[in-house]
């Protein structure tokens, strides 16, 4: 073979095994790159990534969708093991009341300190605006003995207000007495605020009646009777002032407005009974148990709640009082003079009624 044939056949050769180690550097340097990368995600037959489950306040919060959702946890002896959902425009809702054989709760507590100590201003019920980190928040349950709730000797005051006016002098009329001036009941707002009042919920103060849940002697209810034009216009906005949890009891009959405020709850005060009977008296002492049962039922469905009602005029009698309860109300709220304790007829809450004229002064002299 020609010498200028050999050279290029060694110049075919070296071309290929070029390429020949070329290749195989390459699949050499890929293989290493592949064994120094993590472990990937595991997969599905199907080939698709499998995630780790959420945890249950992970699928609480994925489920609700919303950056307001805030996921409620709880701990502490007795302290319920799934979190609930919250909102933090709100206030707290649905809050549990745990039972534990031989004590009594005391309560929610931001820190297992607060809970400890029984601190009642850091107290959190369903009077109190959700805050929460992160979308998450947790809550301490306090206990106490039965004897230490007893001790405690609360009496609980549900104050009951009617209309409001603007005038100093107050309104004329027969109705006069029902009509708060707006400056006291700002004053009697602000006290109330002020001084570290506790309020309790509805569902707390049938517990404390029971004697399933302390309440401090420092308590409060606010009621107000009717839901009248002017406790719309001029009270509610000092109730929003000073952030206090109210109730108002509403004939529904005659208007179903939404809540004014989140400090304001709505609660039956019948649908169509704040009327007189055939004897002059209300019809709750007139009708039977059935048609205050039906009565009640309509009520409850167009507010949403069952939970506790105002007697019209506070009239009622055992046969009202079955009526109620036939209709899947626990409580009912007077208008006797009185403060809740422990062990109070739950169908026939006393009060203490505001009337025209009644200062700060006078109102520090009934509730401390």
């Amino acid at each position: 073979m020609a010498t200028g044939g050999r050279r290029r056949l060694k110049a075919v050769a070296i071309i290929v095994s070029a390429v020949v180690l070329l290749g195989g550097g390459a699949a050499g340097a890929y293989a290493w790159t592949a064994a120094s990368r993590e472990p990937s995600a595991p997969r599905s037959e199907a080939g698709a990534i499998q995630h780790p489950p959420l945890s249950p306040v992970q699928q609480l919060l994925h489920d609700a969708d919303d950056p307001l959702a805030c996921a409620l946890t709880f701990a502490g002896e007795g302290a319920p093991s799934d979190p609930v959902l919250q909102w933090q425009n709100a206030l707290y809702q649905g809050l549990p009341i745990p039972a534990r054989d031989g004590f009594v709760f005391g309560g929610w507590y931001p820190t297992e300190a607060a809970a400890t100590a029984f601190d009642q201003a850091a107290r959190v019920n369903g009077a109190d605006a959700v805050v929460c980190v992160d979308q998450q928040v947790q809550l301490f349950s306090a206990w106490m003995t039965p004897e230490q709730n007893v001790a405690e000797n609360a009496q609980i005051p549900i104050l009951m207000y009617h209309q409001f006016t603007a005038k100093p002098e107050g309104e004329s009329g027969w109705l006069r007495g029902n009509y708060a001036y707006i400056g006291d009941f700002e004053a009697q707002m602000s006290h109330i605020a002020s001084s570290g009042f506790y309020m309790p919920t509805w569902d707390e103060l049938s517990a404390f009646i029971d004697g399933r849940l302390f309440l401090p002697a420092h308590s409060v209810i606010i009621t107000d009777d009717d839901a009248d034009q002017s406790w719309f216009d001029l009270a509610v906005p000092v109730i929003d002032e000073y952030k206090l949890l109210s109730t108002s009891f509403m004939i529904t009959a005659y208007r179903q407005d939404p809540p004014p405020s989140i400090y304001v709850q709505r609660r039956s005060h019948t649908n169509d009974m704040h009327q007189a009977g055939d004897n002059g008296k209300g019809r709750m002492v007139n009708w039977t148990a059935d048609q205050i049962a039906a009565d009640l039922n309509t009520s409850g469905d167009i507010l949403g709640v069952r939970e506790v009602i105002a007697y019209p005029y506070g009239h009622y009698n055992d046969t009202a009082k079955q009526g109620v309860a036939q209709a899947g109300y626990e409580m009912a709220r007077t208008i006797e003079p009185g403060l809740v304790t422990i062990g109070t007829d739950k169908l026939a809450l006393p009060v203490v009624r505001i009337d025209y004229g009644m200062t700060v002064d006078a109102l520090i002299k009934r509730i401390g």
